[in-house]
């Protein structure tokens, strides 16, 4: 079986992560993608995690050093304008009832497409990753835009995801806008710490983690 090891990504990788999220997501949704429009969504999703200065980025590597899978916490600082309002038109201030609740928006997610029998595993190491910088304050939400596959896997592993709005197609597949509830991404994590690293969090280096099969 191949081993992955799991780095905190710099913003010197951005460039990288765009071109693996579009890559990824036309390879899962679309058999043929035009070259123009696979540069132009590499660039604009570039552009934007530039703007966004203290996001969290977390990525698996292959044995050859190649991004096997993606992930994106930030904490909104009510300025930023997030997908979530570019795309859908929300505010996200409207989706929370307190000025003293956090904020957070969880994207980028990917998984590089034939490595199904460890693909889970990346993903629920990353989901904790990104889960436990959320579950800092318990006073917390966090919104996401993904796909109907993606959706059905969350609420299968327990995490509490409503439906903001109407999906649309985005980067080659049906967008749904979720929020995130504190409680459901805090039973994520009760479950699935033991996959993180401590050092993960705050070292752009290259770190092995527990896979799960």
């Amino acid at each position: 079986m191949e081993h992955f090891n799991f780095y905190s990504l710099s913003n010197k990788n951005l460039y990288e992560l765009a071109e693996f999220v579009v890559a990824e997501n036309f390879n899962h949704h679309e058999n043929n993608s035009d070259t123009e429009e696979f540069k132009t969504e590499v660039e604009n999703i570039y552009r934007e995690e530039k703007t966004f200065k203290k996001s969290k980025i977390f990525v698996s590597r292959d044995s050859n050093g190649k991004i096997s899978g993606s992930i994106r916490v930030l904490k909104w600082n009510l300025t930023d304008i997030l997908p979530i309002e570019k795309l859908f038109q929300i505010n996200p201030s409207a989706l929370v009832g307190s000025t003293k609740t956090d904020i957070w928006h969880i994207g980028r997610f990917a998984i590089k497409k034939g490595i199904d029998k460890t693909g889970f595993g990346i993903f629920k190491t990353l989901m904790a990753h990104a889960i436990n910088e959320v579950c800092q304050n318990k006073n917390s939400v966090a919104i996401a835009e993904c796909d109907a596959k993606l959706l059905k896997v969350l609420k299968l592993l327990g995490i509490e995801a409503i439906t903001l709005a109407e999906p649309l197609h985005y980067l080659g597949s049906e967008t749904i806008p979720v929020l995130l509830t504190f409680n459901g991404l805090k039973k994520f994590l009760d479950k699935n710490y033991h996959l993180m690293s401590q050092e993960t969090s705050t070292l752009h280096q290259s770190v092995v983690l527990q896979k799960t099969a």
